[in-house]
This record gives C-alpha cells, sequence and structure tokens, in this order.
C-alpha cells in the first residue's frame, strides 16, 4: 500500500556538525556543499547525528471543480492557466480519476494563494 497523505523533506541541520557549518555560508561552492552532504550522511549512517525532518500533509481529497468555480474560470481556462490537460481535469471533476499526490499538493498551493502561482509560472 502507498503512503499518500504524507510526503517528506529532510532538513539537512545537525548540532555541532561542522559540515552544516560549512554549507550554511552563503555562496559556498556547490562541489563543497555536496561534500558536505555526503560527510553529513555517512555521520547520520553511522548514527553519530539525527537529521532532523519535516512532514507535510497534501490532501486526500481535493474539489477540483468548486476551486476552478471559486476563481470563475472555464474547464479550458483553468487547465491553460495552471497547466493541467483538459481531459484531466474533466475526469477529476466527474469523478472518473482523482488526481496524484503531487497534483492535489498543486491544487492545494493554487487555493491557497492562487495569484503567487501564476505569477510564478508567468516569471518561468
Amino acid at each position: 500500500m502507498r503512503k499518500e497523505t504524507n510526503s517528506r523533506k529532510s532538513l539537512r541541520t545537525s548540532s555541532g556538525s561542522s559540515a552544516a557549518k560549512t554549507r550554511q555560508r552563503t555562496g559556498a561552492p556547490l562541489g563543497d556543499r555536496l561534500l558536505d552532504s555526503m560527510k553529513e550522511l555517512q555521520a547520520h549512517l553511522r548514527g553519530e547525528i539525527k537529521l532532523s525532518e519535516t512532514v507535510y500533509h497534501v490532501p486526500p481529497e481535493t474539489d477540483v471543480r468548486a476551486l476552478r468555480e471559486t476563481l470563475g474560470l472555464s474547464q479550458s481556462d483553468f487547465a491553460a492557466l495552471f497547466g493541467f490537460n483538459v481531459r484531466s481535469l474533466q475526469d477529476w471533476e466527474q469523478g472518473r480519476r482523482r488526481p496524484e499526490i503531487p497534483i492535489r499538493a498543486y491544487l492545494a498551493v493554487i487555493q491557497r494563494d492562487p495569484e503567487a502561482v501564476i505569477r510564478a509560472l508567468r516569471a518561468a
């Protein structure tokens, strides 16, 4: 059974790790940051440090039609604006399919701040 309600993002922080201190330097070269990360991973695997973790919960269900109607958009306009396939949008709205976890997360962001999503997509 797949976990569908959360995704994880590790925040690589540790107490007293020189790798963590080095990585926090702004402008550190990518190669240095990658090496520091690998050293920190090895220390974690050896049990020397514990990495913190943040769990993000993705909504198990999303009412796509309600979201679209709240924004006052037609199916084709909503799909075009946010990069969805119109047929997929119709399937979600009519209950034939359920949006996958990344899509539900994206829909949650759209619901929270549609203007920010639009600005980000226009800037891309």
